[in-house]
């Protein structure tokens, strides 16, 4: 008689390699580089400026990346508790219905990260002044409601200018004034179109999860106006995006290197024809994709040119 080998418990290393990998996708990685950019612009621009500080980059840059973080994590909690959010596709990220974690451990995970975010932000006020307080609390306030219940604004209809709002001008405007304890026009220019497509992504995320919110009873303005005016927002997010660069190389004072974002111009048209084109939520998710590849490529350009500005005027 055959007797089947003793199953062999995983190794400590498997089981942290399991571990590791499940925060990974809590993080949602996809979504890290939208965090990256602003900072990025506005640090550019401080680097022409002859003002930036590499400590205060990193600084900056990790306090950024542990809200959105954060906000992922308070997202994967809420929308797990939340009944109609156990409806939804089992994506990788989906780490507790999956079975990779638990809510508490990642309702723990979502209260770190926004405290090492709070005390980030606590040094950068100290060292650069209580104005910069302001924009540290709401950003930490607006990133916990997008997901938080009982009523996060990502499921509203705030959610879109929100997004504009904190991961545009302030991201870019606050990283700016930790440099150079100063709010400049400047800075407000090349927040803007960092902003709208940022949005951008927001959008090609609520047309690939517009029927499956309409199911759930959610609010937000695709569910409202549908695909068309979907499409056409997003379209008219990233015609506005090149037009800003386009505008600032005219007038301002950065110059023709501000035009570089123009060779991320490609991307935009393949995500452009994947928006208008998708009937389903798989090529919709490709959409989103290539929306968040066009926000990163636009963005590493923009810091480029801004940067390269410099060394072009010297």
């Amino acid at each position: 008689m055959a007797v089947d080998a003793p199953t062999q418990a995983p190794s400590f290393w498997a089981r942290t390699g399991h571990y590791v990998k499940a925060w990974y996708w809590a993080s949602r990685p996809f979504s890290l580089t939208t965090a990256v950019v602003p900072v990025l612009a506005a640090s550019a621009l401080a680097f022409q400026e002859r003002r930036a500080s590499l400590p205060l980059f990193f600084l900056v840059l990790l306090g950024s990346l542990l809200v959105l973080v954060g906000t992922n994590l308070a997202d994967e909690y809420a929308d797990h508790d939340r009944p109609e959010g156990r409806q939804k596709l089992m994506a990788p990220y989906k780490v507790i219905a999956l079975g990779l974690l638990s809510s508490r451990a990642v309702r723990s995970g979502t209260l770190v990260s926004f405290s090492l975010a709070t005390l980030i932000g606590i040094y950068l006020v100290v060292i650069t002044g209580w104005p910069l307080l302001a924009l540290c609390l709401a950003s930490v306030a607006v990133a916990y409601g997008y997901a938080a219940r009982p009523r996060p604004v990502a499921k509203l209809v705030l959610g879109q200018p929100l997004v504009f709002l904190f991961m545009g001008p302030v991201m870019v405007v606050g990283t700016y004034y930790v440099y150079t304890r100063e709010v400049t026009l400047a800075a407000l220019w090349l927040s803007l179109p960092v902003a709208c497509l940022v949005t951008a992504i927001l959008v090609a995320n609520d047309l690939r999860d517009l029927e499956e919110d309409r199911a759930a009873g959610k609010v937000t303005l695709m569910t409202l106006l549908g695909h068309p005016f979907g499409r056409w927002t997003w379209t008219a997010l990233v015609a506005a995006a090149f037009a800003s660069v386009s505008l600032q190389a005219a007038v301002g004072s950065q110059g023709l290197m501000l035009l570089l974002p123009w060779l991320a111009l490609p991307r935009a048209i393949r995500a452009l024809r994947c928006v208008w084109l998708a009937q389903d939520r798989p090529a919709m998710s490709l959409a989103m994709r290539q929306s968040a590849g066009l926000h990163w490529w636009f963005g590493l350009l923009l810091a480029a040119g801004v940067g390269l500005g410099r060394m072009v005027s010297a």
